[in-house]
């Protein structure tokens, strides 16, 4: 798809974490840590045995919160406070990012699997928080995660977005499905995660993806360029 076709995107939905910032910074790598120790002090058990319970719920849930949640029926509240506690001292302040968001138009909104409490920290230490008017978080999607098609449904409903003129841009290729189906475009930005891979060659070929690139600045920088901003 020609990059000019952007030029009537009237809103942009980013994905936060290794999305914003690259995953090379290792801050998901702290919540991970979290993650595996909170689950390693509910069960009581190592951690080694807490890393298969977390990746096993992430892989049949969606989020290890959701796991959680549905299996143990924990309150989401306390795992998300402790998971999230973490340094984000490796991100450093991207005046690039921030320019090139200054010069896209259209409104932008954060869609995130974590809280807005960490979406704030991410995006101030990045300073670009003042580019996005609302973060829809995991609390906003009443702690569905992403890909789960109805919290889609929802962004779109609470924040009065016309998919078609949408751009959604993720590092997880299977969470742009639902985009994708309810008539938003969408951008992969690739990675080297394993996890950030799965989905890219769903049925269809992966036509849920409509761009993709291994450098989100630069990419906005010629989507800006070819609306003419």
């Amino acid at each position: 798809m020609d990059i000019s076709a952007l030029a009537g995107a009237g809103a942009w939905v980013f994905d936060l974490d290794n999305t914003l910032y690259p995953a090379s910074c290792g801050l998901f790598a702290q919540i991970d840590d979290r993650m595996r120790g909170f689950i390693a002090g509910l069960f009581g058990i190592p951690l080694d045995q807490a890393q298969n319970i977390q990746k096993s719920y992430f892989a049949e849930y969606g989020t290890t919160l959701r796991g959680l949640m549905d299996s143990r029926g924990i309150d989401p509240q306390p795992y998300l406070k402790y998971v999230h506690d973490i340094d984000i001292g490796p991100i450093n302040p991207d005046p690039a990012l921030e320019a090139v968001l200054a010069k896209l138009g259209g409104r932008k909104i954060i869609f995130t699997n974590a809280t807005r409490a960490h979406a704030r920290r991410v995006m101030e230490r990045l300073g670009v928080g003042h580019h996005f008017e609302a973060v829809f978080d995991i609390e906003s999607a009443g702690f569905l995660p992403k890909p789960r098609p109805e919290i889609y449904k929802k962004l779109v409903t609470d924040y009065d977005l016309d998919p078609s003129r949408t751009v959604m841009i993720e590092d997880i290729a299977r969470n742009l499905a639902p985009a994708a189906d309810i008539g938003m475009t969408t951008l992969w930005l690739r990675g080297e995660t394993r996890w950030g891979k799965e989905g890219a060659d769903m049925s269809g070929g992966g036509a849920h993806i409509h761009y993709q690139t291994g450098e989100l600045t630069g990419w906005l920088e010629d989507a800006a360029a070819a609306a003419g901003h």
